[in-house]
């Protein structure tokens, strides 16, 4: 037979859950590179327009604060929701729009509370000293705080409406994550004064935008019920044995991105941005597995593991493999490939040739944790399938912490390029982690 026959032979007599990653997986990343396109196009015209400015530092700023909780609990979510609606549709279909009733309605009062503290709180957070904001970049950002606090509820909902997309094995809301992208490329072409107004305003359209273009498909399949604000499913319970823990444990990992912001302000004015602007090409570049591999395999994986499990370990094992080879060859490529990105994406307008340089040399360092990265997303997604909470919670405290400690020492002598190094050095330690526990898991 020749090598091709074979290939096919072999691809043909894969187990059907391998095709049913690669299937969602194409998918998905056909949605996320549209997706990507939109979101470069609104960097190099915020890139255009700001440059390394205070305007980006302070818009950042607020952005990142407000939308941390929103990201927190979409990543719950999306990790919770996904192996307990498998669970439901195959053993209590008829319970779960009630169950949604109440989600929906827990939603709403959690975004209600955020606005209400972050007007309160945000104003004096960014009045004190320790942010390490310029005064110019302080003004500017307080004066962001009334409008950016409204995407907290929004962004609630968006996530909650996603993460339901997705538990179903629909895979359209990744593409139209490229919808707050769009709406905040359209207003600064639109507005070409006016400050960072444009920017702000366009952002709180976009998520606008962005929860109408999702709710539109959910009501079509009868997926939308009224909110309720009671807690009467039996479902509640397996939901929050799962969702405590991943709070606690995605909470304390999503900090990295508060606390490399910290570190960042600390070093100057447009450290933030610079920071930024190299995090949205690795972004462009994570994004694409991120998205593909954890949308792919979780719904697989649960399903699996619904009907049993006993061969979601040896799938898992062997798509790590994959995924990891896959992003040593997607480092190097990128690392080649770094400078013309940068220049192609942002060298225009405000943005010099000198932040081309600094932002490659960044953006280099931030690339050492891909192959870690990608392989890791597998792993979350077996431990979300397989209900291995505690275990991801305790090691994502552990990788929180020594992240941090890994930046206090670096950053001083490296700078951004310290930040960078941190995450990558952590993510590999946690990588080796995983993989010891996974073989002792399998031996019990």
């Amino acid at each position: 037979m020749s090598l091709l026959g074979t290939i096919r032979a072999r691809l043909h007599n894969a187990h059907s859950d391998h095709h049913a990653i690669a299937r969602a997986m194409s998918w998905v990343a056909l949605f996320v590179l549209l997706g990507s396109l939109a979101r470069a196009a609104k960097e190099m015209a915020i890139a255009y327009r700001y440059g390394v400015s205070a305007d980006v530092d302070a818009y950042l700023f607020v952005f990142n604060l407000v939308t941390w909780p929103v990201s927190v609990w979409f990543s719950v979510l999306t990790v919770v929701l996904a192996p307990l609606a498998a669970r439901i549709r195959q053993d209590a279909s008829e319970e779960l729009p009630q169950f949604r009733s109440e989600l929906l309605g827990l939603a709403l009062l959690l975004g209600l509370t955020l606005v209400f503290f972050g007007w309160l709180g945000l104003p004096l957070l960014l009045r004190s000293p320790w942010t390490g904001l310029s005064p110019t970049s302080a003004v500017i950002a307080i004066n962001m705080v009334p409008t950016l606090t409204l995407l907290a509820p929004l962004g609630l909902i968006i996530s909650l409406f996603s993460a339901w997309m997705l538990a179903a094995g629909r895979h359209a809301n990744t593409l139209l994550e490229a919808v707050p992208a769009l709406a905040i490329l359209v207003a600064l072409l639109a507005f070409p004064a006016g400050g960072a107004e444009p920017l702000v305003w366009g952002t709180l359209i976009g998520f606008a935008f962005h929860l109408i273009s999702l709710a539109l498909p959910l009501v079509r399949q009868d997926e939308i019920e009224a909110p309720h604000f009671t807690r009467k499913s039996p479902q509640w319970t397996p939901f929050w044995q799962g969702f405590g823990i991943m709070l606690a444990g995605q909470a304390f990992m999503s900090l990295t991105g508060i606390i490399d912001q910290f570190f960042a302000a600390h070093l100057g004015t447009g450290a933030i941005a610079t920071l930024s602007y190299a995090n949205r090409i690795l972004t462009l570049i994570l994004g694409m597995g991120a998205m593909a591999v954890s949308r792919a395999t979780l719904p697989v994986f649960s399903q699996a593991q619904a009907r049993g499990g006993e061969q979601v370990h040896r799938v898992a094992i062997l798509w790590v493999q994959l995924l990891f080879a896959l992003g040593v060859v997607t480092m190097l490529v990128s690392w080649l490939l770094a400078p013309f990105g940068v220049k192609l994406l942002f060298e225009r307008g405000a943005f010099t040739a000198q932040n081309t340089a600094i932002v490659t040399e960044v953006l280099r360092y931030g690339m050492l944790k891909i192959p870690s990265f990608f392989a890791l997303l597998v792993v979350s997604s077996f431990l979300a399938s397989t209900r291995h909470f505690r275990v991801w919670a305790f090691s994502t405290v552990i990788f929180v912490l020594l992240r941090t400690a890994l930046s206090f020492a670096l950053t001083p002598a490296f700078g951004l390029n310290g930040l960078m190094i941190s995450d990558a050095i952590s993510y590999g330690i946690a990588l080796i982690f995983y993989l010891v526990w996974m073989q002792t898991w399998n031996k019990r």
